[in-house]
């Protein structure tokens, strides 16, 4: 059933674009990439934006199956489907048992337990509030129920004016749909990069409450500055892997402990995937020649451990022994791979891309794929290792032409 609707709503384009979460070909870094380029955009024009974090109490559990139902309507879905669906969300009860008392409730709210719909209904539920009537300067963007509203403003009374007007609109939709957001956990944060003496103190309030202002923004594993430096991110990455680095050096001695292939393994599965987290989106501030010293420390520190070398022996000599590629050349590896798969920039090099979701066939179209065939009629066969070149893989084929000429025959 949620195959299908998934279909439905992929090949109809019926979710708003800013929400990046439970969809495919969406990640965590296409959202807060999206927010970097909104507020680097009023950056390049003298402006300033606020930033309004906001929490769900209950997520999943508190969305309202009235609120799902009706917005599977608005998306055109077939009424198979919803009648389908309609007849799942209904006729809930929940029990509790306790001795001799037993006590029941009918349920109108959240996903039964276990079951995998939870996702693409909170996708659809979720839908009505993007597509609210926010002004030009107000930006609305989601992963799964974490939502940020960014406005910008030419001053910072201006954009403080239009962020409280938007999170009337945002309140009266959650009172709508029977949802609550949490004040207490929600937070707001400046950022500008003017240099001139100004108003930096926001209020704002949501549920008639006022919200705390924060000067750094952790958004889905990122740290948010005030003025998009990722200095507080990068010292954030290098305390915490230098503290796993120290704590793997007491078992990794010279002459015992972990071994070489060990430590590699640790360092590619988890300080590596550490270092890289989101490396697209901050590599500008790698420009700085103090932050990139800072990765090379942190992959000096476990170079030594594994190739267990003299504090003395350089950086580059260390990645040639331990065989790692330079950590700045893997960051630039990784974030020109993200922008040639996202189709950013133009290659020289073809790779293959994920066929859009609206060309996704319907999940009642299905191919069997024969793994064990003993019949065969072909008189090639052609066998591959797995490796393969920039071009992808390919094959060779050996071609040898024999010319019977007779001596007296000219062939010119």
């Amino acid at each position: 059933m949620m195959n299908r609707i998934n279909h439905h709503v992929h090949t109809t384009e019926y979710l708003n674009k800013n929400q990046h979460g439970f969809r495919p070909q969406a990640s965590t870094i296409d959202s807060v990439k999206a927010l970097i380029d909104y507020v680097e955009e009023g950056f390049s024009s003298g402006e300033v934006t606020v930033l309004v974090s906001l929490d769900v109490e209950g997520a999943f559990n508190s969305a309202w199956w009235p609120s799902i139902l009706k917005s599977l309507n608005d998306s055109g879905c077939p009424r198979n489907l919803h009648n389908v669906t309609k007849s799942f969300l209904s006729k809930r009860w929940t029990t509790l048992q306790t001795n001799n008392i037993k006590v029941e409730a009918e349920i109108t709210r959240g996903r039964p337990q276990g079951t995998c719909c939870g996702p693409g209904f909170w996708s659809i539920f979720y839908n009505s509030l993007l597509n609210l009537n926010f002004t030009h300067r107000t930006k609305c963007i989601a992963f799964a129920d974490d939502l940020i509203l960014a406005t910008r403003g030419k001053s910072v009374i201006g954009a403080e004016n239009i962020s409280n007007s938007e999170l009337t609109k945002i309140s009266a939709w959650a009172t709508a749909n029977k949802i609550r957001f949490n004040e207490q956990k929600s937070n707001i944060m400046l950022l500008s990069r003017r240099k001139r003496k100004e108003r930096k103190d926001l209020e704002m309030y949501l549920n008639f409450r006022p919200l705390t202002q924060v000067i750094s923004l952790k958004n889905l594993g990122i740290i948010i500055d005030t003025k998009l430096t990722f200095r507080k991110h990068i010292n954030y990455i290098k305390e915490k892997c230098s503290k796993l680095i120290f704590a793997l050096s007491r078992s990794a001695k010279i002459n015992w402990g972990l071994s070489y292939n060990a430590l590699k393994s640790i360092y590619t599965g988890a300080i590596l995937s550490f270092l890289l987290c989101g490396a697209p989106i901050w590599i500008n501030a790698l420009s700085k020649a103090c932050y990139r010293t800072k990765f090379t420390r942190v992959q000096r520190l476990i170079n030594i451990r594994i190739s267990k070398s003299y504090l003395t022996v350089s950086n580059e000599a260390l990645c040639m022994i331990t065989g790692l590629t330079p950590i700045d050349i893997k960051i630039e590896e990784t974030t020109r791979l993200f922008q040639i798969t996202k189709g950013n920039i133009k290659d020289e090099v073809q790779f293959d891309h994920d066929t859009r979701t609206k060309h996704w066939l319907h999940p009642a179209i299905s191919f069997t794929i024969l793994d064990d065939c003993k019949e065969d009629d072909s008189t090639i066969q052609i066998y591959t290792d797995g490796s393969k070149n920039e071009q992808g893989v390919g094959a060779g084929l050996p071609y040898l032409l024999l010319v019977n000429t007779p001596l007296a025959y000219n062939t010119g």
